[in-house]
């Protein structure tokens, strides 16, 4: 409909490219594929077990027979890589946390039956004594704190069992000084010159995690004891540029801020200031969020987790690990 006075309108309209789907397509400045998920997976022992967690709705805990079957799904559906979390036998934990560095343990095992049947799959996994520990904590603790040097040393057997086993990408999520430099050079000197470091380097103690404890079982032995010695201040920005940067200088080959959403400006800060690829965490109280308002009639489910990953782009991640990582991709590749 053309106008008799078209002086009187504004000469450049933003809706003129907004008003078709294909035009909103052409233009659009930011896209989330399957190739910027990667799809935690928590496993536990046994054979054919799926065993719900009621805090992380569609999660489950799975034996590796089943955790084996959702790799193979994951790739097929385009996704780069999993993060596998292993849910440690009560039995087998103490204070020391020595079934991390056992090669035989389960998530070693894990690891080598699916790059078995899905060799082309990633797999990275957390090098952290949590799930080990009987006090909860991701190192050694003695009196009232965790100690540094000490955890460390017991973090470069864990990474090098893992490297052994297969995985591709050791993350250190422990937040321990010097840990990254220490497990670079243990690496390279037993020839693991291609495992990658995805360094935790940004990693806040946060109230945003209580639903992944509950899936390792880990939420009950830390009790009411924090991780704020350790795991960075949530008021803090400067000292998480700090944080990348001694990580890279230790030979990290990418970063992870998490947690995500609530940490977006730290995200996008840290991006701005290194010159590595940045992960961002959408974390278990984050997915759990999400759900829950969808389920209580907030939004539309798929739409808002959409937009939530669309968000982590836009902000300068270069992957997001995402328990909808699976779904998401399940809903691209019909699109």
């Amino acid at each position: 409909m053309s106008s008799s006075n078209p002086g009187s309108f504004p000469a450049i309209r933003m809706r003129r490219l907004r008003t078709a789907s294909w035009r909103r397509r052409l233009v659009r400045e930011t896209v989330v594929t399957a190739d910027d998920l990667v799809q935690p997976l928590f496993v536990v022992e046994g054979s054919n077990v799926r065993d719900v967690v009621p805090s992380l709705p569609g999660m489950a805990r799975l034996s590796i027979d089943k955790a084996v079957e959702v790799a193979q799904e994951a790739y097929d559906l385009g996704i780069p890589a999993l993060a596998l979390f292993p849910v440690v036998d009560a039995t087998l934990k103490d204070d020391s946390g020595r079934e991390a560095f056992n090669p035989k343990n389960l998530l070693c095992r894990a690891v080598s039956a699916v790059k078995k049947a899905v060799p082309d799959i990633g797999l990275i996994c957390d090098v952290a004594l949590d799930p080990y520990t009987t006090h909860g904590h991701d190192g050694l603790y003695d009196g009232d704190d965790v100690v540094n040097d000490t955890t460390v040393e017991v973090l470069v057997k864990q990474a090098l069992v893992l490297a052994e086993a297969g995985c591709d990408v050791v993350a250190p999520s422990d937040m321990m000084d010097g840990r990254i430099g220490a497990i670079r050079r243990a690496l390279e000197a037993r020839g693991f010159v291609n495992t990658m470091i995805l360094s935790y380097a940004v990693k806040y103690a946060s109230a945003f995690y209580g639903p992944f404890r509950d899936a390792v079982g880990s939420r009950s032995n830390l009790g009411p004891k924090g991780k704020h010695t350790y795991q960075m201040d949530a008021a803090n920005t400067a000292e998480a540029l700090r944080e990348a940067e001694m990580d890279i200088a230790e030979g990290a080959d990418l970063l992870m801020v998490k947690p995500g959403m609530p940490y977006l400006d730290v995200l996008a800060a840290v991006k701005k200031h290194v010159n590595v690829p940045v992960l961002a965490y959408q974390v278990s109280g984050e997915y759990n969020m999400l759900l829950g308002a969808a389920a209580n009639g907030a939004f539309d489910r798929a739409a808002a987790i959409h937009e939530s990953l669309l968000a982590f782009k836009r902000a300068g991640a270069a992957a997001i690990l995402t328990y909808a990582a699976m779904d998401v991709a399940r809903a691209l590749s019909k699109r």
